[in-house]
C-alpha cells in the first residue's frame, strides 16, 4: 500500500514537543513530561489509504476504524496514523496500543451529532452508573481501554466533538444516558496527549482514568462558557499524571482531580496521586483548578503551580461531601494569580450529588495537608471560604503570601471558614480566626 505522507512537515510537527520539552529543560524550567518520553515511529500510515476523505461530509468511520485495526495487528514497535489537512466526520473510535495518531495543522476530526446509533459501554465501576443518568454511558468520541504507548499530537489539529447536540439534550432533559466524553482513556499507561486542540466536547474533554504515567501538554480546550459539564482535564483514579502549557476555556472546570464517587468509589479504592499541573491559563464559570468532588478513593500528592485565571467561578476549589469517604491530602497549589473571580478559594465539604440513596452518610471524608502559597488576586468578589465537616475538621489548611483585592462597592465580602484549624502568613484580607491560632502554626511551618 502506498503511503501519501509528507514526511517533512511531519518530522518537524512530531518534534515539537521534544523540542519544546528539551528547551524547556535546558533553560531550567521546570517540567514533568519527562515521565514519558515522546516515542517516534518508523512505519506511518495516513487514514486517506483507507478511504479517508475530508470533505466535512463523508463519513469515515470504517477508514478510522481499518486503519487502526491494522495497526493493532502489525505486531510492530508502533505505527503512526497521519490525518492530513481535512475535516473528518466520523462515529466513535477505539485507539490501540502502540500507536500516534497525528493531526495535521488544518486537520479537523470532526464527530458525527447522530447519537442515536452511537455505542453504550458499561459506567465505570469507581462511579457505579453514569455520571448523569443512571445504566450505562456513550462511549466516548476517541476512547481506549488497557492501552499502553498511546499519542495524540500533531501541529495543533483540531479533535472537535460538535457537542451542542447533546447539550440541547442536557437542557431539555431528553437524555437517555451519560454524554459521552470527548477523549477517555482507561486501564493505560504511557500516554502522551499534546499541541492538539480540542472544542465543543459533549461533556469532558479528556478523562484519564485508571491511568498511570499520562503527560498532557501544549493542548488548547474550548468550549462556550454556558455549555454544560465541559471540564477540561479530569484526571481520575490516576497516578503520575502532567499537566502543563495549557490554555482550557470551558463551560466547566478548567482540571478537577477525582476518584470516584461515593460508595462505588470507596469499595473499589483507587486513588489519584502525584498529579503535577503547571503553567495552565484560562476561564471558566465554575473552577480553574480543582479537587472533587467525587473523591472517595482519595486524591494525595497533587501540586498545581503557575497559574493564571481570569473571569472564573471559583480560582481554587477543593470539594467533597457526606457521603465520599475517601481523603484529600498533601495538596498544594502554589503561585496563582487570579482575576475577576467571584470566589479565589474554596474548600468545602458540602459540594456535590449522589449516585443514587444507598451512598453511607457515615462515611466521611478525611481533608489535610492543604497548602496554598503566593497566590495573588484582582478583582475577588470573596477572598475565601474554607468550611469542613463537623464530624471531620478539615486540618493543616496552611495559608501564606496571599492577596485577593476585592472589587469596589459593597460586593466584597469577607472570609468565611468552620471545622478548619491551619495556620496563616501574610494573608490580606485577613483571613478568619480558625487559620490565625499560634499553637496550629507549627502544623504549617514546613509548608509556609
Amino acid at each position: 500500500m502506498k503511503m501519501s505522507i509528507p514526511l517533512l512537515p511531519l518530522f518537524l510537527g512530531v518534534s515539537v514537543f521534544v523540542l519544546f520539552s528539551s528547551h524547556f529543560a535546558l533553560a531550567g524550567v521546570l517540567t514533568c513530561s519527562g515521565i514519558v518520553p515522546m516515542r517516534y515511529r518508523d512505519d506511518n500510515i495516513s487514514i486517506t489509504d483507507f478511504g479517508g476523505v475530508g470533505d466535512g461530509r463523508t463519513l469515515n468511520t470504517k477508514a478510522f476504524r481499518e486503519a487502526i485495526y491494522r495497526i493493532q495487528h502489525l505486531r510492530r514497535d508502533g505505527t503512526l496514523l497521519y490525518i492530513p489537512p481535512g475535516v473528518y466526520l466520523t462515529e466513535s473510535f477505539n485507539l490501540t496500543s502502540h500507536m500516534t495518531l497525528y493531526l495535521a495543522r488544518g486537520a479537523v476530526i470532526k464527530a458525527t451529532q447522530d447519537s442515536s446509533n452511537w455505542p453504550l459501554i458499561a459506567p465505570l465501576p469507581s462511579y457505579g452508573r453514569g455520571r448523569e443518568r443512571p445504566g450505562g454511558r456513550y462511549i466516548s468520541f476517541i476512547h481506549g481501554d488497557g492501552l499502553s504507548d498511546v499519542v495524540i499530537t500533531g501541529e495543533n489539529g483540531t479533535i472537535d466533538g460538535q457537542g451542542d447536540v447533546w447539550w440541547s439534550m442536557w437542557r431539555q432533559r431528553t437524555l437517555k444516558f451519560t454524554r459521552p466524553n470527548l477523549v477517555e482513556i482507561v486501564n493505560s499507561r504511557s500516554i502522551i496527549i499534546s499541541n492538539v486542540i480540542f472544542k465543543n466536547s459533549p461533556f469532558w474533554n479528556i478523562h484519564p482514568v485508571y491511568c498511570s504515567d499520562v503527560v498532557i501538554q501544549f493542548v488548547t480546550i474550548l468550549a462556550p462558557r454556558d455549555s454544560p459539564n465541559t471540564d477540561g482535564i479530569d484526571p481520575d483514579s490516576s497516578s503520575n499524571v502532567c499537566i502543563e502549557d495549557s490554555f482550557i476555556s470551558t463551560g466547566d472546570d478548567l482540571v478537577a482531580v477525582k476518584s470516584g464517587w461515593d460508595e462505588y468509589g470507596i469499595a473499589y479504592g483507587r486513588p489519584s496521586s502525584g498529579i503535577t499541573i503547571r503553567r495552565v491559563t484560562g476561564s471558566s464559570p465554575f473552577a480553574g483548578i480543582a479537587v472533587g468532588s467525587e473523591t472517595s478513593g482519595g486524591v494525595e500528592n497533587v501540586l498545581a503551580e503557575n497559574i493564571n485565571l481570569s473571569n472564573m467561578g471559583v480560582g481554587i476549589h477543593v470539594k467533597t461531601n457526606i457521603g465520599r469517604g475517601g481523603f484529600i491530602r498533601n495538596i498544594t497549589f502554589s503561585d496563582v494569580y487570579v482575576e475577576n473571580v467571584r470566589t479565589g478559594i474554596k474548600i468545602a465539604g458540602d459540594v456535590g450529588d449522589h449516585p443514587d440513596d444507598k451512598f453511607n452518610p457515615n462515611a466521611l471524608p478525611v481533608v489535610k495537608g492543604i497548602t496554598l502559597k503566593s497566590v495573588w488576586g484582582e478583582k475577588v468578589q470573596q477572598p475565601g471560604s474554607i468550611q469542613g465537616l463537623k464530624n471531620s475538621p478539615f486540618t493543616g489548611i496552611c495559608l501564606s503570601n496571599i492577596n485577593l483585592h476585592g472589587v469596589s462597592g459593597p460586593r466584597s465580602t469577607p472570609w468565611k471558614c468552620s471545622d478548619v484549624s491551619g495556620a496563616a502568613l501574610e494573608v490580606s484580607p485577613w483571613p478568619c480566626s480558625e487559620l490565625t491560632a499560634t499553637h496550629q502554626a507549627a502544623t504549617c511551618s514546613d509548608h509556609i
